[in-house]
Order: structure tokens, then C-alpha cells, then sequence
């Protein structure tokens, strides 16, 4: 079967505060999308560009040896380990896309950027920061949905079912995409408005605070054709009265229930009253309830640990380390695992280097040191986490049995 003849994406052109927008909707893997994008700005139509990126993601695009400069230690130590592993699990199923495509991911932006330069056009960033979004993403899905969210991530990096240059080239089909949307809407409303109706209101904003007062007068917009019907409507629509409190209300993160900030603390003085009481009925009955506590954390992380390939020391260092930091929440048995992993087996440039292609592949996960560092956190986080629930059952199962 011959390949098909590739399709113009699909565009709208929108007119807003004197400037006319024109929405190019494309598959971000897709070298016919890269080809029209560059066609259409050498047109010299257009005085400006705008495209779907944030700052981080254009800094990945314009400079492939950024992810060298990253500060592992300083992103585990704030948190946002499960942020960057989320980002690369992304990352890794559009890379494993473009590879059975024949092209590199974001080849539109790429061709936007490199033909916009040649042009002297101004580049506008107009999305919202990936690491927001994925915050935002993660903050508005029930907490017992959250391991259906990461299981799926999981399931992105196993399965190797081929997708045709022909299906990315469909992907333009605004109708289609947006049909699929629709369905995607219905089944998970709580994903969908972080992860593309607050973007469409949030790109739009972008867009008239980098214009304002109309001094682009035919600015090309480069954007995903799942967010063109979106983008077009709130183009469309008068601007809100404070642009600024609606962009940053739209960028900040939403906290978390207030009560669940207390949960760990709760467990802490539920486990110390276990042994407490312990101690209080016999001596004996007291030290076996440690004792078993240490053993049972201790195993379960070592073991969660061992499994992310860690080095020896770090999986002897965990086994000591979660029994102690389950009850003291304000450090983890994964941030200490992290931390002498680093500190053995430190990441190399070249480690660096070769992250996003690494992690294309289940096994380069754990290979990479970059990769396996944070699967080590996260691995040892978790079976502190079980270990704490069981141990943590065990001690009152004992007490209550006597």
C-alpha cells in the first residue's frame, strides 16, 4: 500500500484587538506538520510567531545538552522527583512515537524556531510550564485515582504496539481529534480541564499579553490540533477584566486538603503509642514490637530499593534508614536512598547526555544513573510507605491479640 499524500493541517484564523491570529493545528510528531510550518513562515505573511511551548521545553529544543545542567540532588531534595520521572515517561512514549514515525518529536517547533530566526520574526512562548500542568494534573485527580494516572505512564513505557505515519498524519483531522477529546472529556473530566482546557484560556491570555496593544498585526500560532477549537473560542471571546490575576491564577498549584498534612504526624504518634503500650503491659512485648517494626520497614524498603538496581551500600543504607524515617515525616527513606546513590554512583554527563533516549526503553531506566536515581527515590519511598502500614498493623494486631 502506497503511503497517502500528507494533508494540510487544519487552520483558523481568528481577528482579536486589531491582530489577526492564524491557528495552525498539527501532530507534534509529524514531518508533514514541520514542512507546512516552514512553508508558511517563509510565505513573509506574518510578523510574528507563536507556539505551544513553555520556556523549559523550548530551552530543551534549542539547547538538547540542557538536561546536563540539572541539579538531580536539589530536584529530589524539592520534591519534584515524581514531576521530572512523569515529564520523562512523556517524554519517552512521544520518543518511541517518533521513531516508528522516522522523525524526532516536535519537529514542528523545531522548523518554526529554526525559520523564524532565519526571518528576524519574533518567537512568542505563549503554554503553560510542563511542571505546572503535571502538578495541576496530578492535584485535581481524587487520590485514589492518582495510581491509575501513574500506572498508565507505566503501561506507556511497556507496550509496543506500532502507531502508522498514516494515523499521526490523521491526528491533524481537527474533527476527529477533537471528537476524541470529547470522549476523553467525558471519561475523566478532572484530566482533561487541567491538561487541555486550562491551557487553551492559559495560551490565549499568553497571547494577548505578549501583543499587547497590537503590535504583531499577523501572528502565526503554532499549536497541537487538539487545542485549535479551544484557543480559536476564547480568542474569540472579550478578555477577562484582570488578564494578569487569571493568568496567575492559572499557574498556581492547588493545595492539598489541609487534613492531609496531618496524616503522617497521626501515623508518627499512633505507632509511638503502640510501643508505649507495648512497654507499659511488658518490657518484652515492647522491644519484640520494635524490633519487628525495624524488620518489617526495613525489609520492605531495602527490598523496594533492590528492585531499582541500587548499589549495595544504598540498599544497606535504606534497610537502616526507613525504620527511622517513618516516624519523622519531615525526611524520607527515599530522600536518604537518593542521596547516598548520588553520592556512590554520581551521575555523568554523559549520563545526562543520553537520558530522553535512554528512557525510551523500560531497561533504560535502569540503566541511565539519572533514571535509575530517581527510581531508586521513588521505589524506596513506597516501600517505606508499606512498610509503615504494615508494621504499623502488625503492632496493633499484636496488641489487641493479648
Amino acid at each position: 500500500m502506497t503511503a497517502s499524500t500528507p494533508t494540510a493541517g487544519p487552520r483558523r484564523e481568528v481577528t482579536s484587538d486589531s491582530s489577526r491570529y492564524t491557528l495552525l493545528g498539527t501532530a507534534h510528531v509529524s514531518q508533514a506538520s514541520a514542512e507546512e510550518v516552514a512553508e508558511l513562515i517563509r510565505s513573509g505573511d506574518f510578523d510574528a510567531v507563536a507556539l505551544e511551548l513553555c520556556q523549559t521545553r523550548y530551552q530543551s529544543i534549542i539547547n538538547p545538552t540542557s538536561m546536563a545542567q540539572m541539579d538531580l540532588f536539589q530536584v529530589i531534595r524539592e520534591g519534584k522527583a515524581g514531576m521530572v520521572a512523569a515529564s520523562l515517561a512523556l517524554g519517552a512514549y512521544q520518543q518511541r512515537i517518533a521513531e516508528q514515525s522516522g522523525i524526532q518529536p516536535g519537529a514542528e517547533m523545531r522548523a518554526a524556531i529554526q525559520e523564524a530566526k532565519a526571518a528576524n520574526l519574533p518567537v512568542m512562548l505563549v503554554d503553560r510550564e510542563i511542571g505546572i500542568t503535571l502538578r495541576r494534573v496530578y492535584r485535581n485527580v481524587p487520590w485514589w485515582q492518582r495510581f491509575s494516572l501513574i500506572s498508565g505512564l507505566m503501561a506507556s513505557l511497556v507496550t509496543r504496539q506500532d502507531i502508522s505515519a498514516e494515523e499521526i498524519e490523521r491526528l491533524k483531522e481537527g474533527d476527529v481529534l477533537e471528537s476524541t477529546f470529547t470522549e476523553f472529556a467525558e471519561r475523566s473530566e478532572r484530566l482533561y480541564r487541567p491538561l487541555i482546557a486550562e491551557r487553551d484560556a492559559y495560551m490565549a491570555l499568553r497571547l494577548r499579553e505578549e501583543n499587547a496593544g497590537g503590535r504583531y498585526r499577523n501572528v502565526l500560532v503554532v499549536i497541537g490540533a487538539g487545542h485549535l477549537k479551544g484557543l480559536a473560542q476564547h480568542l474569540q471571546e472579550p478578555p477577562p477584566t484582570d488578564p494578569t490575576a487569571a493568568r496567575e491564577a492559572l499557574e498556581s498549584i492547588p493545595r492539598g486538603n489541609r487534613w492531609t498534612r496531618f496524616i503522617p504526624w497521626i501515623i508518627v504518634a499512633l505507632i509511638l503509642s503502640g510501643f508505649a503500650i507495648g512497654f507499659s503491659r511488658n518490657p518484652q512485648l515492647g522491644a519484640q514490637l520494635v524490633g519487628e517494626w525495624f524488620l518489617i520497614n526495613g525489609v520492605l524498603s531495602a527490598t523496594a530499593t533492590a528492585m531499582a538496581w541500587a548499589h549495595p551500600l544504598t540498599i544497606l543504607g535504606t534497610f537502616f534508614a526507613a525504620p527511622l524515617t517513618s516516624l519523622n515525616p519531615t525526611i524520607g527513606a527515599g530522600f536518604v536512598a537518593a542521596g547516598i546513590e548520588i553520592t556512590l554512583r554520581k551521575p555523568t554527563v554523559g549520563n545526562f547526555a543520553s537520558l530522553r533516549q535512554d528512557v525510551a526503553s523500560l531497561r533504560g531506566w535502569w540503566r541511565n544513573r539519572v533514571s535509575r536515581t530517581l527510581l531508586v527515590f521513588i521505589f524506596a519511598t513506597l516501600g517505606s510507605a508499606a512498610g509503615t502500614y504494615i508494621a504499623g498493623f502488625r503492632i496493633f494486631e499484636r496488641l489487641i491479640s493479648m
